[in-house]
C-alpha cells in the first residue's frame, strides 16, 4: 500500500508539474507571442515606471537612458503621465510602492492616456536628437514597442483606429499585468526587479566593493515604527543586470521607479555621477546634463520674452499650494521680496517679474503678489494663461511634429511618420520654464522643487542666450 502511495502522489506531482509547465509555455506564447523574437531576439529593452510631476519624469527619463546605455538595451520611451497620476511615496521614510504596483499603475494609466487620446510622448517635448548619434544609446517609442510586445497589428500603433475595438484595449491591459511582472519573472522574456530605493543604491564603475552597505540606513526608531527590516547596500549595475546575469539573459528589463536624488551625504536610488577614463560615458553625461526642451517650446519662451515683456526681467517660480511647499509659503515669498529690493536698490525701475506659480491669479490679492500689483509705477508683472495664443500655436506645432512615433518606425509597417494628436498637449508649464531661463534679472524658485532645478539647469546650459534686449 505504501508503494502504491508513493506511486500514485509521484505520478499525481509529476503530471502536475507537466501541465503547470505546459500551461505556463502557453500563457508566455499567448501574451508575448514576440518575446525571444522581437528584431530576430537580438534586441534587449529597458522599461521603467515614472511617476509624479513632469519634472520627476523628465529627471527619470535621464536616468534611465543612462541605465540603459550601460546595459546596452533599447530605452522604451514612456509617454507624459498627468501630474501625480501615479506617486512614489517617500524614499527617505522607507515608503514607498512596490516596483511591480508602480509598474502595473503606469502601464495602466497609459492605456487610459491611449483611450483617451491624450498620449504626448517624452520625445515629443524633450529634444532627444543629441542623443541619435550616440551608439551607445537606442530608443523606441511605449506605442511602437507595445504593439510589438503585445502581438497587436502595427498599423493600429496611432490608436486612430481604436474607438470600435474595445479588446484591444483588454489585450493591452493583461499584456501589461504580465510586463509589470505581477505573475513574476517570464524565462527569458521578462526580468521585473524588486529592488527599490528602500534595499538598493545602484552604482557603476566606482572601483568600491559590491554588495557593502550604504551610509544611508533607518534609523532604530523608524524600524520600530514601521516595523521594518530594510538594509540599503550599493551594488554594481553591470554587474548585477549586465550580460552573464539572470537579468542579462532576458530580453526585458523592467525597473520601478528610476528617480532618485541626493540625501545625508547618500544617494536615494542611483549613484552614478562620473565614470573615469571612459570618453563614451563622459560625453553622454555631457549630453544628459544638456537635455532641454524641443525647439518649439525654446523658441516660445524666446518669442513671450521679447514681444510681451520686451525687456530684462525677474522669474518668479513660487510653488506654495502643492504637498510640502504649502507649509513654505512665507519663506518663499520672503525669498522673492529680498530679490526684488536688491534690483530696486540697483536702480532697476520698474521691475518687470514674470510670476509662474500654483496660485490662482484670483487668491494674489492677499499675497505679497497683491502687493506687488498694486504698486503698477514700480513692478510690472507678467504670466502666462492657458488659453493665450502663444500657447495654442505652440501645441499645435508640437502636436503637427509627432517625434515620438519617429522612434521605431522603422519596425513597424505604418506608413505615417507621426500620429494626429486628439487632444492638444498641456505645455503651458514647459513653456514658463522657458520664458524663465530667459530671465537676466534672476531668478527665484521655490527651495526643493524640481522645477526650479530644472530652470536652473536650462540657465546654466544657456539655452536663452543672446536674447537683444
Amino acid at each position: 500500500l505504501l508503494l502504491i502511495f508513493i506511486f500514485i502522489f509521484s505520478y499525481t506531482e509529476i503530471t502536475k508539474s507537466f501541465l503547470s509547465n505546459s500551461y505556463s509555455n502557453s500563457l508566455i506564447s499567448l501574451k508575448f507571442p514576440q518575446c525571444g523574437s522581437i528584431n530576430k531576439g537580438e534586441e534587449k529593452f529597458l522599461w521603467f515606471a515614472p511617476h509624479s510631476g513632469f519634472s520627476n519624469q523628465f529627471s527619470e527619463l535621464k536616468n534611465a537612458i543612462l541605465m540603459a546605455s550601460i546595459l546596452n538595451r533599447t530605452l522604451i520611451i514612456p509617454p507624459i503621465l498627468d501630474h501625480h497620476a501615479v506617486a512614489l511615496g517617500s524614499c527617505p521614510k522607507f515608503r514607498v510602492l512596490d516596483p511591480k504596483q508602480l509598474r502595473f499603475q503606469v502601464w495602466n494609466h497609459i492605456i487610459d492616456l491611449i483611450r483617451s487620446h491624450r498620449y504626448v510622448s517624452m520625445a515629443d517635448i524633450v529634444d532627444l536628437s543629441s542623443l541619435e548619434s550616440s551608439p551607445k544609446v537606442k530608443m523606441i517609442d511605449f506605442r511602437v514597442f507595445a504593439m510589438l510586445w503585445c502581438g497587436i497589428d502595427t498599423n493600429l500603433a496611432c490608436f486612430d483606429k481604436w474607438e470600435a475595438r474595445f479588446s484591444l484595449f483588454d489585450k493591452l491591459k493583461q499584456c501589461g499585468s504580465l510586463l509589470s511582472g505581477m505573475n513574476g519573472n517570464v524565462g527569458k522574456c521578462l526580468y521585473a526587479l524588486d529592488d527599490d530605493c528602500r534595499t538598493t543604491v545602484w552604482t557603476y564603475q566606482n572601483n568600491a566593493q559590491d554588495w557593502i552597505l550604504d551610509s544611508f540606513q533607518p534609523d532604530e526608531e523608524l524600524k520600530k515604527k514601521k516595523n521594518i527590516a530594510y538594509v540599503r547596500k550599493r551594488r554594481d549595475v553591470y554587474k548585477a543586470l549586465g550580460p552573464g546575469s539572470e537579468a542579462g539573459l532576458a530580453t526585458v528589463l523592467a525597473f520601478g521607479s528610476l528617480f532618485t536624488s541626493p540625501y545625508k551625504g547618500s544617494e536615494l536610488y542611483i549613484d552614478i555621477h562620473d565614470v573615469p577614463k571612459n570618453p563614451k560615458m563622459k560625453s553622454l553625461f555631457e549630453k544628459l546634463d544638456s537635455l532641454s526642451f524641443v525647439r518649439e517650446i525654446t523658441n516660445a519662451g524666446k518669442d513671450f520674452a521679447l514681444e510681451k515683456i520686451k525687456t530684462p526681467f525677474l522669474c518668479a517660480q513660487l510653488r506654495l499650494l502643492d504637498g510640502q511647499f504649502k507649509n513654505h509659503r512665507e519663506s518663499t515669498f520672503l525669498a522673492l521680496k529680498q530679490k526684488v529690493e536688491s534690483i530696486k536698490k540697483n536702480g532697476v525701475l520698474p521691475v518687470n517679474i514674470f510670476v509662474m506659480t500654483d496660485l490662482p491669479e484670483a487668491d494674489w490679492a492677499n499675497s505679497y503678489l497683491g502687493e506687488l500689483a498694486k504698486d503698477s509705477s514700480n513692478h510690472i508683472l507678467h504670466n502666462l494663461r492657458e488659453g493665450d495664443e502663444l500657447v495654442v500655436r505652440t501645441a499645435k506645432k508640437i502636436a503637427n511634429a509627432g517625434r515620438g512615433m519617429r522612434y521605431g518606425s522603422k519596425l513597424i509597417s505604418t506608413k505615417k511618420n507621426s500620429c494626429e494628436q486628439g487632444v492638444l498637449p498641456d505645455i503651458r508649464l514647459h513653456i514658463e520654464e522657458a520664458i524663465c531661463s530667459c530671465a537676466l534679472l534672476g531668478f527665484v524658485g521655490t527651495s526643493g522643487s524640481t522645477i526650479a532645478e530644472s530652470i536652473e539647469l536650462m540657465n546654466k546650459n544657456g539655452v536663452c542666450v543672446h536674447l537683444g534686449f
